[in-house]
């Protein structure tokens, strides 16, 4: 198989979980011999105004604000983080064999860029177009660059033939890391636990989760919550009292959150895959999920309870069941989670994303 030289193109390297498989792509590119460089921009700075005032003040004039951490930190792979937030230009990149756009943006770079750069593919991650805030008719417009998409669920693959995507389609699902999400084999615990990933973002649904384990406790009044996220808990969307908040923990102890609960709360509106759902699974923890993103799919295989639409009164009712299966039926559901997650791990991933590269490296040689 022919090593490729691959450039990825972020919008902001951060701890989100799409920086986090792309994070995995490039390393597991990189060990099997390909050449894999990655180059992402910055946080836009303050406005005009705000950088004017600063100087009146006698503050100076205000930059970006300072980068933050990302999962790309420590990959050992080269790294070229943009000072300014500003388009990605043939000048920023080495010359290669691919160059993979990572967001509706970076999609605009990229088909922008010189042949010299490489053949030009997008990884589709979730539908753009329902970002409150971003421009939909522009984001649409990227469908119709000429790339070849890379889409990470079943559901993204059909929006690209309704888009009438110009350019091939791979379904290149996401995988789990089986061997870091794992947890030993357990019965349910004597405090009803669930848990949940959370972010101030309507798509996501954490006010559906929330209601859900509010609806929940009247009939399991002991039910506790487990809580983690990247980003402090907003005023907006407040915790119930006596939550388990975990602010940025440590990537060597998601796992064992997971593992401390008996089901796992996924009710997003609009996903493009939905990594908690793998490696939930992969921690032997059932998954209650609104049907977006990968879900449908990958619930249809067991482990947990596919719900008919992100709203309260379902999720809470999925969760007064499997907190009340006697041990033996909820042992018998985590061991289905954990077989679901095995069938999906990242070498399949890996193999497929790298087939598709080189089908776009090879079609681009061919018509050079």
């Amino acid at each position: 198989m022919t090593r490729l030289r691959i450039s990825f193109v972020l919008p902001l390297a951060n701890l989100s979980g799409g920086t986090r498989t792309i994070a995995i792509y490039a390393r597991a590119l990189a060990a099997r011999g390909h050449r894999v460089t990655l180059v992402s921009t910055n946080r836009p700075g303050p406005r005009l105004r705000s950088r004017l005032k600063g100087l009146v003040l006698g503050r100076g004039w205000a930059g970006p604000p300072p980068l933050g951490p990302s999962h790309l930190d420590g990959t050992g792979l080269p790294h070229r983080r943009l000072p300014t937030a500003r388009p990605v230009v043939d000048a920023d990149l080495p010359d290669a064999d691919v160059v993979v756009a990572t967001w509706w943006i970076t999609a605009e770079w990229v088909a922008a860029l010189s042949p010299a750069k490489g053949a030009k593919v997008q990884l589709v991650q979730g539908n753009d177009a329902e970002v409150v805030g971003l421009p939909t008719a522009r984001v649409e417009a990227t469908w119709r660059l000429p790339l070849h998409r890379v889409v990470v669920s079943r559901w993204l693959a059909d929006l690209a033939r309704a888009r009438q995507a110009v350019g091939e389609v791979s379904y290149v699902p996401n995988g789990v890391d089986t061997g870091h999400f794992t947890a030993p084999e357990r019965g349910r615990r004597a405090v009803p636990t669930v848990g949940l990933v959370y972010a101030d973002t309507a798509v996501k649904g954490c006010d559906v989760a929330l209601e859900a384990y509010e609806r929940a406790r009247r009939a399991l009044p002991d039910l506790r919550l487990l809580v983690f996220s990247s980003e402090p808990i907003s005023p907006r969307l407040p915790l119930p009292p006596g939550a388990a908040l975990h602010l940025q923990p440590d990537q060597g102890d998601i796992p064992g959150l997971y593992a401390a609960c008996d089901a796992w709360l996924w009710p997003s509106r609009s996903e493009g895959f939905g990594l908690p759902i793998l490696e939930a699974m992969a921690c032997r923890t059932p998954v209650i999920a609104a049907p977006a993103g990968a879900a449908p799919e990958l619930l249809a295989e067991g482990g947990g309870v596919l719900l008919p639409e992100a709203a309260a009164e379902p999720m809470a009712a999925a969760i007064v069941r499997i907190c009340g299966l006697p041990d033996a039926e909820w042992r018998a559901l985590s061991a289905r989670a954990r077989a679901v997650a095995e069938a999906h791990g990242w070498e399949r991933s890996v193999d497929l994303l790298e087939q598709a590269l080189q089908a776009a490296a090879a079609r681009r040689a061919g018509l050079s």
